[in-house]
C-alpha cells in the first residue's frame, strides 16, 4: 500500500482541494483509494475535507482527531500519544485500501505548531509527500526557496520520502516550462523533483450560488426562483442609467439596486423576461418599489428570477459582497465536483502510480468510467449529430464536447436559433462548431430515404414529410455515413428517437435484437444493467442475445463482464415458467459465447453479495462478484434501475442501445448538460468500435 501526504508550504496553498484533486486522479485509475484528515483543522464538529471525501469522492473517510484535543497533546508535551492516535485514524482510513491520501494541516496565523506537526505525521505514517504551494504573489525565486526549505524538512536524510510538489493559482498565461526550468536552475533539490501539476486560476470555481449570497448577507428571499441553481459571476451596482448598463446584464450577473431605481428593476425584469439567466436582483435599502411598478414587473418578479431584499444601501452591500468566504460551502456538492475534476484532470498521477502494486483485480470506478470514457471519445474522433440543435442543453453539451475534444458534434436547427439561445445562456459557440440548418439540406434526403423504404411503399411526399421532423433527417445522414453517430431524446420521446433507427438504421447482422443497457455509477464500481428500457418481455433467444451484447458492451467500457441472468430464484431452488425461461437463456448464452462468464437463474443479492452468494450458490464464478445484470422483462429491469439510482442516489448513465448498425443513443427528457456529454461520448466509441455498414 502507497501512502501520499499531502502538505503546505506556506499559506492559503489550496491544500483541500489539492488532496481530494487527488484521491480523484488515483480513483480515475481504478485504485481503491483511502482518505484521511487525521487532525481536524479547526474547532467545528464537521471537518470540510472529511465532508467532501465522502459526499463527492465516496470514501468512507473515518473521523479526524478533534483540534482541541490534539492541542491538549501537544500543550501537554506528549506528542508520541497525538501520534499514536493520528496511526489509529489512518489505519481505519487504509484498510482494503491500495493507496491512502493523507491531508495535512493548513497553516494558518492561529496555528503556529502546524508545520512541525505535518512533518511528524508524514514521517510516522511512513508516507511520500506531495507538496502543495501557491504561485499568487511569489516570484519564481521566492517560490523554489519556500519549496525547497519545505522540502528538507520533509526529506531530511531520505530523499524517497519526496513524491513532488503542486504549485496553484497560477495565472492562466503562464509558461509552464520556463517556471519549471526557473525552478530547477535556482534549487539543486527541484531539479530531481516531479513537478506533479501548475493549476491555473478559474474564476468559475469561485462563483458562488445566489442562494450562498442570501445566506451570507442574511437577506429577506422575496422570490427564490432557480437561486439554488444560478450562480454568481459578476456583480452589478447600479449607478448610472439604464442606457448605459444594458450590456452588463449577462448570465450570471447579480444586480444590485436600491429600491427607488425603477429603471434599473424593470430593466432587469425585462433582461430575464428575454430568457438571460441573472443570478439574480439584489434590492437595497429596504425597500421595494411603488406597486405600479411591480405590477409591471411581475412575470419576471414570479418566475426563476431570484429576488432578494436588504436594509444596507449599495455601498454597503457591495462591500460585504467582497467579503464573503471563498470556500466551498458545505452542501454545495455540485461546485465541489467541478474544483475536483479541474485539479484531477490538471495532475500527473501518473508517475504516483509506479510504485503501487496492486493484490487484486482493479475495479472500474465511476471517476475512472467517467475519465476512460472522455479519454477513449477523444480518441475516436467521431462525428455526432444532435438533431435537438436549439435546445439549451444541447448547444451547452455540443459546446462542452467541442472544447474538450470529445466528438464532432453536429447541432442540427436554423443557426440563428442556435446563436440566439447560446447568446441567451452567455455561451460563446465556436466559429468551427458545425450548425446546419434541416431546410437547406432536407431536399437531398428525399430519394435516398424512398430507396430505403420503397419495400414498404413511402414515396416521395411521404418522404418529405417525415424528414420535417430533425430525427429522422439526422437517421438519414447516419444511414449515409455523413456523420458517425446520433444522439436525441432531450426533448424526443424513446420512441422518437429509436423508430427511425430501427427503419433506416436496422439491426446489425449479428444482432436479433436492438436492446439496452445503463451503466450504473455504484460509490466503488461501475455496473451494467440490461435491459431496462427497449423489450418489454423478451424470449429466451432474445434474453440470451440481450446478456452477450450487454457482456461486450461492459468489456468496451473496460468492464470486466461477469454475467447474472436475473430470476426471482437462485439455481435450482425454484421452478414455473419465468424461471424456466431464464434459465434456458443462460444456457443459450453460454452456448454462442462460451468466453463468456455467465450463470443463472440468480437473485439479486446472491449477484451482488459476497456472503449471500457463496451460501446461495456456492462455486459460481458469478455469485457475489456480478459486474452485469440482465433482467428477465422490461418490468423488473426498469423498476430495479429507477429504485437503485434514487434510493441510493446513483448516477446512471444510458440508455445506451445495443445491436444496430451504427450508433444511436436516447436520452432521458430530465437529462442534465453532463449526461448528454457523456452520452455523445458513449455514442462516440460505439461507433469507432461498430462496423460501418449501409442498411439494405
Amino acid at each position: 500500500m502507497k501512502i501520499f501526504f499531502v502538505a503546505p508550504v506556506g499559506q492559503q496553498v489550496g491544500l483541500s482541494s489539492t488532496a481530494l484533486g487527488l484521491v480523484r486522479a488515483l480513483q480515475r485509475a481504478s485504485l481503491k483509494v483511502g482518505f484521511c484528515k487525521p487532525i481536524a483543522q479547526d474547532h467545528t464538529s464537521l471537518d470540510r475535507s472529511v465532508h467532501f471525501a465522502k459526499e463527492n469522492c465516496k470514501v468512507q473517510s473515518p473521523s479526524p482527531i478533534n483540534l482541541d484535543r490534539a492541542e491538549m497533546f501537544l500543550g501537554q508535551h506528549q506528542e508520541d500519544s497525538l501520534m499514536e492516535e493520528v496511526v489509529s485514524v489512518f489505519q481505519k482510513a487504509s484498510e482494503g485500501a491500495d493507496v491512502v491520501v493523507v491531508e495535512g494541516l493548513a497553516i494558518t496565523g492561529k496555528n503556529p505548531y502546524a508545520s512541525q506537526l505535518n512533518v511528524s505525521m508524514a514521517r510516522n505514517l511512513g508516507a511520500d509527500t506531495v507538496l502543495v504551494a501557491s504561485l499568487a504573489g511569489n516570484t519564481t525565486f521566492d517560490l523554489a526557496d519556500q519549496l525547497e526549505i519545505t522540502a528538507h524538512d520533509y526529506a531530511s536524510s531520505n530523499r524517497q520520502a519526496l513524491a513532488g510538489y503542486v504549485l496553484n493559482f497560477a495565472e492562466p498565461d503562464t509558461d509552464v516550462m520556463k517556471l519549471l526550468h526557473d525552478l530547477r536552475t535556482h534549487s539543486a533539490l527541484l531539479a530531481g523533483l516531479p513537478m506533479l501539476g501548475v493549476l491555473p486560476r478559474n474564476a468559475e470555481l469561485a462563483a458562488p450560488r445566489t442562494w450562498d449570497v442570501a445566506q451570507h448577507l442574511h437577506a429577506r428571499i422575496l422570490n427564490q426562483g432557480h437561486m439554488k441553481m444560478r450562480r454568481v459571476r459578476a456583480n452589478m451596482v447600479s449607478a448610472r442609467s439604464v442606457n448605459r448598463i444594458v450590456e452588463l446584464f449577462k448570465p450570471g450577473t447579480l444586480v444590485v439596486v436600491p429600491g427607488d431605481r425603477e429603471d434599473v428593476i424593470m430593466a432587469t425584469s425585462l433582461a430575464s423576461l428575454n430568457g438571460i439567466p441573472l443570478a439574480g436582483m439584489l434590492v437595497t435599502c429596504g425597500e421595494m418599489p411603488n406597486e405600479n411598478i411591480l405590477r409591471l414587473c411581475r412575470p419576471a418578479l414570479n418566475s426563476d428570477l431570484p429576488v432578494m431584499l436588504v436594509d444596507s444601501n449599495s455601498y454597503q452591500t457591495a462591500n460585504l459582497l467582497s467579503q464573503m468566504d471563498p470556500q466551498v460551502p458545505l452542501d454545495d456538492l455540485e461546485r465541489m465536483e467541478q474544483v475536483l475534476d479541474f485539479v484531477a484532470d490538471r495532475l500527473d498521477s501518473g508517475s504516483l502510480q509506479q510504485n503501487i502494486h496492486l493484490t487484486h483485480e482493479r475495479r472500474m470506478s465511476p471517476p475512472a468510467f467517467r475519465f476512460e470514457l472522455i479519454q477513449k471519445a477523444r480518441a475516436a474522433r467521431k462525428r455526432i449529430v444532435l438533431p435537438e440543435g436549439d435546445e439549451p442543453r444541447t448547444v451547452r453539451a455540443a459546446i462542452l464536447c467541442h472544447e474538450k475534444g470529445i466528438a464532432e458534434c453536429i447541432l442540427l436547427a436554423p443557426p440563428e436559433r442556435v446563436h440566439h439561445v447560446a447568446e441567451a445562456q452567455g455561451l460563446h459557440l465556436p466559429e468551427n462548431l458545425k450548425v446546419l440548418d434541416p431546410a437547406s439540406v432536407r431536399a437531398r434526403y428525399i430519394e435516398p430515404m424512398v430507396e430505403l423504404r420503397k419495400h414498404k411503399g413511402l414515396t416521395h411526399p411521404m418522404a418529405e414529410q417525415q424528414l420535417e421532423d430533425t430525427v429522422v433527417l439526422g437517421t438519414m445522414m447516419l444511414a449515409l455515413g455523413e456523420v458517425d453517430g446520433l444522439v436525441s431524446g432531450a426533448i424526443h420521446t424513446t420512441a422518437n428517437t429509436i423508430r427511425p433507427a430501427l427503419q433506416l438504421i436496422k439491426t446489425a447482422p449479428s444482432a436479433s435484437i436492438v436492446s439496452s443497457v445503463f451503466f450504473m455509477l455504484m460509490p466503488e464500481q461501475v455496473l451494467v444493467y440490461g435491459d431496462c428500457a427497449v423489450n418489454p418481455n423478451p424470449t429466451a433467444e432474445e434474453l440470451a442475445d440481450i446478456a452477450i451484447q450487454s457482456a461486450d458492451s461492459a468489456a468496451a467500457f473496460g468492464i470486466i463482464p461477469r454475467v447474472a441472468m436475473i430470476s426471482y430464484s437462485t439455481g435450482t431452488s425454484g421452478a414455473g415458467d419465468d424461471v424456466e425461461k431464464v434459465r434456458k437463456a443462460t444456457e443459450l448464452a453460454r452456448t454462442k459465447r462460451p468466453d463468456l462468464v455467465i450463470d443463472g437463474p440468480m437473485q439479486y443479492d446472491a449477484a451482488s453479495v459476497v456472503s449471500v452468494g457463496e451460501q446461495k450458490a456456492p462455486g459460481s464464478p458469478v455469485a457475489g462478484k456480478a459486474t452485469v445484470f440482465i433482467f428477465p422483462d422490461l418490468n423488473t429491469g426498469n423498476t430495479t434501475y429507477k429504485a437503485v439510482q434514487r434510493s441510493a442516489h446513483v448516477v446512471s448513465v444510458g440508455p445506451m442501445l445495443q445491436g444496430l448498425r451504427k450508433p444511436v443513443n436516447d436520452l432521458s427528457r430530465g437529462a442534465l448538460v453532463d449526461d448528454i456529454v457523456y452520452t455523445i461520448a458513449l455514442t462516440a466509441i460505439q461507433a469507432a468500435q461498430t462496423q460501418h455498414l449501409t442498411p439494405s
